[in-house]
């Protein structure tokens, strides 16, 4: 069944409750990357333009300690995005309270009001990441309807996601959500062949049930970045000093062979003989010394993986090919950024930091098909996982 989006709603006059993903990075107080927040202004804007009261609120970080609570401190975050939004926010400093319910009894429609950092509840007793109950009816009593947009935790049942869908009358995806619903959950329940995956990033066992999934339904599963050694000392070449998980070599062969050639794996690496960013030699993935540690794909592997990507009509890729945040070692990931991005007529999905974070780089956002705003929910996603922020939701 198709769940219910913003557009379906009747929002005039209402109180709409809005999760968003404002989890943005910060330095010394300040947003080094407010892409989160521009991704959400859509929704926002649809509320207002509808006659709708914004009622927005995010986590920011994790708070366990009292001394988390300042650098979880969500105002910075509220004064961006009303600079952002080009719209008065009314910033309430609490998560419950008489400030907070007469801030949203004064409300006219067209208005904002933004709350404080979600997660200032787990304080004391985790209350919203354990999807405490009484939490939840709290915050659906403030409002009329629940639009949930924040992708980024749709993976997590939250008090802010799930217990606010589960106490209110109506609620929805807004925009980015339903975006993530169509271009990843397409990939997943009905992607147009060829459909080529790549997988990067240091583990296997971050990335095993999207493995296992992808098998059954990927022409060609590509992979690179630290999780390549483990595969390759599978097979019985010499890794050196290259990150590998011993304790995944069994899984490793058992993949492979079920995969049935669908697994390509690099053949060369470009290695240093330490974790730093010196230049580095390419070797093939045969000819490793013992004290090499591969820290890259190398530039043949590049060239087989772009050839494998030519036909594909469905792409997904997550996590970086190599120590992407070294220069000497940002080779692969940034190759393999662009092959996609000059695909023609197919269908790509980036998903995960460091991948988002290459195209971002290299100014290719506008030419994937999709940039996913969450890592961890992206992949569940991809494993064919229901996420709880989604299923909450009302059906159309």
């Amino acid at each position: 069944m198709a769940k219910k989006v913003v557009s379906d709603l009747n929002l005039k006059g209402k109180k709409v409750l809005i999760r968003v993903d404002f989890n943005v990075p910060m330095k010394d107080g300040v947003i080094t990357d407010d892409t989160r927040i521009r991704a959400a202004l859509p929704t926002v804007k649809y509320v207002l333009d509808n006659g709708g009261k914004a009622i927005v609120f995010s986590h920011l970080g994790r708070i366990k300690k009292a001394e988390d609570l300042a650098k979880g401190d969500m105002t910075p975050v509220a004064h961006h995005f009303e600079e952002l939004l080009g719209h008065k926010v009314v910033f309430v400093n609490a998560t419950r309270g008489k400030e907070l319910e007469d801030a949203i009894a004064k409300m006219q429609e067209g208005d904002v009001v933004m709350f404080q950092n979600t997660r200032y509840e787990d304080l004391e007793g985790k209350k919203e990441s354990s999807n405490d109950p009484e939490l939840g009816a709290y915050w659906a009593s403030l409002g009329d309807v629940f639009v949930n947009d924040a992708f980024g935790t749709a993976h997590r049942a939250h008090a802010s996601n799930v217990g606010i869908a589960s106490h209110i009358k109506e609620s929805a995806a807004g925009f980015l959500l339903e975006k993530e619903i169509k271009f990843i959950g397409g990939a997943v329940d009905n992607p147009v062949h060829p459909y080529v995956a790549i997988l990067g990033g240091a583990k296997v066992s971050d990335k095993i049930g999207v493995i296992s999934e992808l098998v059954k339904k990927a022409d060609k599963i590509l992979i690179g970045g630290g999780m390549m050694f483990t595969f390759l000392k599978a097979l019985g070449h010499n890794i050196g000093k290259s990150l590998c998980e011993d304790d995944k070599l069994d899984l490793a062969k058992e993949l492979l062979k079920e995969a049935d050639g669908k697994i390509v794996l690099p053949v060369d690496t470009v290695c240093a003989k330490e974790f730093a960013d010196v230049s580095g030699e390419v070797k093939d993935v045969n000819a490793m010394a013992s004290d090499d540690m591969g820290l890259d794909i190398g530039p043949k592997t590049l060239e087989l993986f772009t050839n494998e990507l030519k036909s594909a009509k469905t792409v997904v890729w997550n996590g970086p090919m190599g120590v992407f945040e070294m220069k000497n070692f940002e080779a692969g990931t940034l190759g393999v950024c662009e092959a996609i991005a000059h695909l023609d007529g197919a269908t790509t999905i980036v998903g995960g930091g460091d991948s988002v974070a290459a195209v971002e780089k290299l100014g290719y956002a506008e030419k994937f098909s999709h940039v996913s705003t969450g890592g961890g929910a992206s992949l569940e996603y991809l494993e064919g996982k229901a996420l709880p922020g989604i299923t909450c939701l009302s059906e159309k």
